[in-house]
């Protein structure tokens, strides 16, 4: 279950701001087939990402994500093979989603993230987490493996620190997750929370236009050889230059005012 909301920041478009908070704190916030449906949809469908500029997932309760819900999975279990393909595709289709939302992602995250709330964390674009926020790659405990989750996790930390933390199930720190980038910024919860106020006021500074671009450019290039990054690196540029919104950047950058966007 979700829950959205909006709102403008500093003067800005109405619904600039989107918060999407996952509204099972009973549940720990664990992902049912509803919720993931619902993130599925949001991140694909919802006309807010039309006006939205930068868009803040949290989650209620005294946990950001407890991995997906126990009962689902020991329901799917006994599935036959047909359906748990379905039912095992609701979380790839929502961690998709959500990596390649167009309008950047802030996860805020605290309290217990486990499992499958690792990998809501890693397709998000910037990650604040609450210093004593405790985080663990629970699916060995449970006789799986965090399987689906590696296609987001694995760019963020790499290869060595996937070995160790699946196969040891640990739970680890804030600081630990920032040490091997799962995580950018940790704090006090006040301090993160004005962070995370200072950081929407970045993003709203930049083109809304060329942060998309910017999203998806990257992600593209992630996936090339060096020769096919190169052609796309000079195509993207080109088109960038050639916008209105570039057009616009750069002769407010020259006459010393604010672009039209701010």
């Amino acid at each position: 279950m979700l829950k959205i909301s909006t709102s403008g920041e500093l003067g800005t478009v109405p619904n600039s701001v989107v918060e999407v908070s996952l509204d099972r704190p009973e549940a720990r916030n664990a992902l049912d087939e509803a919720t993931l449906v619902e993130l599925t949809d949001f991140f694909l469908k919802s006309p807010l990402l039309k006006t939205a500029r930068v868009i803040i997932l949290r989650g209620n309760g005294p946990d950001f994500c407890a991995g997906a819900d126990i009962r689902w999975m020991r329901r799917a279990a006994d599935y036959p093979p047909a359906k748990n393909r379905k039912d095992a595709q609701l979380l790839l289709k929502a961690l998709k989603a959500l990596d390649e939302s167009p309008v950047p992602v802030i996860a805020r995250i605290h309290g217990g993230i486990y499992g499958g709330g690792l990998g809501l964390i890693a397709a998000s674009d910037i990650v604040l987490a609450d210093e004593n926020s405790k985080m663990r790659f629970s699916e060995c405990r449970l006789g799986i493996l965090p399987s689906v989750i590696s296609s987001f996790v694995l760019p963020k930390i790499g290869l060595s620190q996937a070995r160790r933390l699946y196969l040891t199930g640990e739970v680890f720190g804030a600081a630990f997750a920032k040490e091997i980038g799962l995580v950018h910024e940790i704090g006090s919860s006040e301090k993160i929370e004005e962070r995370l106020s200072q950081l929407i006021k970045q993003i709203l500074l930049n083109g809304p236009k060329a942060n998309r671009l910017a999203k998806s450019y990257l992600r593209r290039l992630s996936d090339l050889p060096r020769t096919r990054r190169e052609k796309l690196s000079i195509d993207t540029l080109v088109k960038a230059r050639s916008s209105e919104e570039a057009k616009e950047g750069l002769s407010a950058f020259l006459e010393k005012r604010s672009p039209s966007w701010v």
